[in-house]
């Protein structure tokens, strides 16, 4: 019995040691893990983990990039606002764990400033630097009240500043998908922020000239917006073999005369020496000022000598006009002749409005974007070329061959749908690969053999992106001969996404960083049916309420009886 006691006693020594070991164990541990740099991301879709090329990015900063954030305060009955701010401050603070210091932000309310003089003057500013305000409407026991928010920031990088949109909104999506597609951009958006203010030597594009292409009026808007990433030249090639050389991609902007072959022959060696191209073209012609003057006009064929060419690469841009019941609309005179004009909005078939489906990065997330006069699409089987459809017509789609009559009467004809047949043609589309050259076997043996030429007949990877509708990139001018926003609709007030369409295409081309893949995580959509919140609430309120009170007093229960049972024996 003594020998009994004697072993049960606690021995105070052997727990010591035991007490050492762990603390010293600990203490190596942290030592340990203040070399190695782990995070652990338990989501499915992985929401908190950076792409490689975004943690590259923020590692490789040499200054601090202040964020000043002016989506905070309470937003009583708007769940959503709160969540997409909550969403961005666990976004900065992941960009903090790689980049440290360099990485500061500030949440402020711009609404908590008393003055309302000083409050409106912050307003005002705000709206100068590109942040829109959004006005919040929420119930409340006197009706409705409104509050004024702005739901994005301000990120500055050694004296420069660039606004940042946190909530993208997109015609035809409900609120809560809106929001979910915000806060999937908010890594992309925000690492783009920073390339934008941190980019040292540009990298160069060249818009094409010589074949009439828009001027520099007509691209105006988007050439102001390329210069944030690039630096915008304009060639005109005029068989100067070595023109090309030193450009990240070049764009070709609706043409309306023929290329010649020799500068066609310069172009296919840009691209097979590895150099990109989007393709911005007019399969078929309709001219503005003769629908504009007499109401009816007709679309021809426009030769602008690519045919060939671009069929050897994996694509033939037929010559036809689309005609979409999904349209955008144009104003017409519905008074009769002698009577005060009456302009009504009717829809016009030939403006398609391309609601974008694909999961690309290119066009994932994107807003409506209008298409004049487009045409359709076709790929071609090419070895070592692959292809994407990025933008297609909808299910109501109608080609007209050209020639084709184009009359502005047409708008007060009811369309017959069962003549809409010809369901989601490609109106865009990707080509990544090596491609072969057109002069391929066509060309004498001095030329191909000239060392001074270089000829490839067989490329390095390369990227084009084709689009069968010049005017695509085209912003409108006011009457005053300024350039109007690129996509701005001039009769029903919208935007429409061509601009951000185009920016994507040309970042995709030149994207060496990988970051245009940040565009392409997937975040799901996990919403609570709200029908079913209102009528089953109580129940879940009593559930959640009773049931841990009444599993702590069972589990009391059972280890009073447990424990009497083991001592009383």
């Amino acid at each position: 019995m003594v020998n009994e006691i004697k072993n049960n006693r606690p021995n105070r020594k052997r727990d010591l040691l035991y007490l050492s070991l762990s603390v010293i164990i600990i203490i190596l541990l942290n030592y340990i893990a203040g070399f190695v740099f782990h995070r652990f991301d338990l989501t499915s879709e992985k929401r908190f983990t950076l792409t490689p090329s975004t943690i590259k990015l923020v590692k490789n900063l040499d200054d601090v990039v202040f964020v000043k954030v002016y989506l905070d305060g309470e937003f009583p009955g708007a769940a959503g606002f709160k969540r997409l701010r909550n969403s961005t401050k666990e976004l900065l603070d992941e960009f903090r764990a790689y980049g440290g210091d360099n990485i500061e932000y500030e949440f402020t309310d711009p609404n908590a400033i008393t003055d309302k003089k000083q409050r409106e003057q912050l307003y005002e500013q705000l709206n100068k630097k590109g942040l829109q305000a959004t006005n919040l409407e929420v119930k409340g026991e006197k009706g409705l009240n409104q509050q004024i928010i702005f739901p994005g920031a301000i990120v500055t990088y050694r004296g420069r500043e660039i606004p940042w949109i946190l909530l993208k909104t997109q015609m035809g999506v409900s609120p809560d998908e809106q929001l979910n597609n915000s806060i999937q951009a908010l890594e992309y958006e925000f690492s783009n922020s920073i390339r934008k203010l941190s980019v040292g030597l540009k990298p160069r594009i060249a818009f094409i000239d010589g074949q009439h292409e828009l001027d520099s009026l007509q691209l105006a808007d988007i050439s102001a917006s390329l210069q944030e990433y690039y630096d915008i030249v304009h060639i005109n090639i005029q068989h100067k073999l070595k023109c090309l050389n030193g450009l990240k991609a070049i764009i070709i902007a609706h043409p309306d005369s023929a290329f010649d072959e020799k500068d066609k022959f310069i172009i296919d060696q840009y691209i097979l020496n590895g150099g990109n191209a989007l393709w911005l073209l007019n399969p078929v012609y309709v001219s503005y000022d003769s629908l504009t003057k007499s109401a009816v006009t007709l679309g021809l064929e426009n030769p602008v000598n690519l045919k060939d060419q671009l069929f050897k690469y994996g694509v033939r841009v037929n010559p036809n006009l689309i005609q979409d019941l999904q349209c955008a609309a144009l104003p017409v005179n519905k008074a009769l002749v002698g009577q005060q004009p009456d302009w009504k909005l009717m829809p016009w078939v030939f403006s398609p409005l391309i609601i974008p489906t694909e999961q690309h990065p290119i066009v994932k997330n994107l807003d409506v974007i209008k298409l004049d006069f487009a045409s359709s699409i076709d790929t071609i089987g090419t070895p070592d070329v692959h292809k994407t459809i990025l933008l297609k017509t909808s299910r109501y789609t109608k080609l007209v061959n050209a020639p084709a009559r184009v009359n502005l009467a047409m708008v007060n004809i009811r369309p017959d749908e069962n003549q809409y047949r010809k369901s989601f043609q490609a109106v865009a589309v990707l080509l990544e690969g090596k491609f072969e050259s057109l002069y391929k076997n066509r060309l004498p043996p001095n030329i191909a053999k000239d060392s001074a030429i270089g000829f490839k007949e067989n490329g390095k990877p390369a990227k084009m992106i084709i689009v069968s509708d010049g005017n695509i990139i085209r912003n409108g001018i006011d009457r005053n001969g300024q350039a109007l926003p690129l996509g701005y609709d001039r009769y029903t007030g919208k935007m429409y996404g061509n601009k951000n369409f185009l920016l994507n295409c040309v970042n995709w081309l030149c994207d060496d960083s990988g970051l245009m893949s940040a565009r392409a995580r997937d975040i799901k959509l996990r919403m609570l049916n709200k029908k079913k919140i209102a009528g089953e609430r109580i129940k879940w309120q009593l559930i959640n309420t009773f049931l841990p009170i009444i599993l702590v007093i069972s589990l009391g229960i059972v280890l009073f009886f447990f424990r009497k049972r083991k001592y009383a024996s």
